[in-house]
C-alpha cells in the first residue's frame, strides 16, 4: 500500500469553485447587495489586484439590488483597485446592482441581450427606528444618498442630475437596448466572441 501525504493529496484535489473564479478574473455578483456580498468581493478584489494589477477583472451581476451603503461599498472598490474592469449584466441588474455595473471602467460595462435593468431612488440604509429626532437625521441621510446614486448615475451616463432624478422618482426599467441608449451600457453582447 503506498501511503501519500496530506500535501501531495492537496496538489491532486481540484481547485475549489472560488478559487478558480479568481484564477479566471471572474466576480460573480447574484443575490441581494449585503455586507456578505461587500466582504467577499472585496477579499477577491484584493487577491486579484495582488496578483496581477494589470490583468482585467470581469464581474457578472443579476441582482435585485439591496443595501444601498453596500452597493456603494463595492462600486468604491471597484473604481478603487488598479485592475481594469469589465462588468457584464447576466439578468437582473437593479437599485444597488446599477451602481455596482457602474463601477466598470467606461467602455466595459456590457450586457447580454435578455437583461433588464431598473434604478429608482435609495430605499433604504438601514432600519430606522427610535426617537423622531434619530429618524429625521436618517430621512436626511438617504436625501444625501439618493443625491450621490444620482451623481454617478448622470457622470456614467452625460445625462443631468435634474433628468436622472425625475426618471427615478418611481421604478425606471430599461430593455439593454434602452440602457444603451441610456448610457447605463456601452455595448450589447451575444457571446464571449463579442468581446473583441
Amino acid at each position: 500500500m503506498v501511503e501519500i501525504s496530506a500535501r501531495e493529496d492537496e496538489k491532486k484535489r481540484p481547485d475549489s469553485l472560488d478559487e478558480r473564479m479568481i484564477k479566471s478574473r471572474t466576480l460573480l455578483i447574484s443575490s441581494e447587495v449585503s455586507s456578505e456580498l461587500v466582504d467577499r468581493v472585496i477579499k477577491n478584489l484584493v487577491v486579484m489586484e495582488e496578483e496581477d494589477p494589470e490583468k482585467l477583472v470581469t464581474v457578472f451581476i443579476n441582482s435585485p439590488g439591496g443595501g444601498a451603503d453596500s452597493g456603494f461599498a463595492i462600486y468604491d472598490m471597484l473604481r478603487y483597485v488598479k485592475t481594469p474592469i469589465r462588468t457584464i449584466c447576466s439578468g437582473m441588474c437593479a437599485s444597488a446592482g446599477i451602481v455596482i455595473f457602474l463601477g466598470g471602467d467606461k467602455g466595459n460595462r456590457l450586457s447580454l441581450p435578455n437583461s433588464r435593468f431598473m434604478l429608482h431612488e435609495p430605499r433604504y440604509m438601514s432600519t430606522a427606528y427610535g426617537r423622531a429626532s434619530d429618524i429625521a437625521i436618517m430621512a436626511r441621510e438617504l436625501l444625501k444618498l439618493k443625491d450621490r446614486y444620482n451623481q454617478v448615475v448622470s457622470e456614467a451616463c452625460g445625462k443631468t442630475l435634474d433628468e436622472i432624478a425625475a426618471d427615478i422618482q418611481r421604478d425606471f426599467w430599461l430593455s439593454p437596448t434602452e440602457a444603451l441608449e441610456y448610457g447605463i451600457v456601452d455595448k450589447i453582447i451575444n457571446s464571449r466572441e463579442d468581446l473583441g
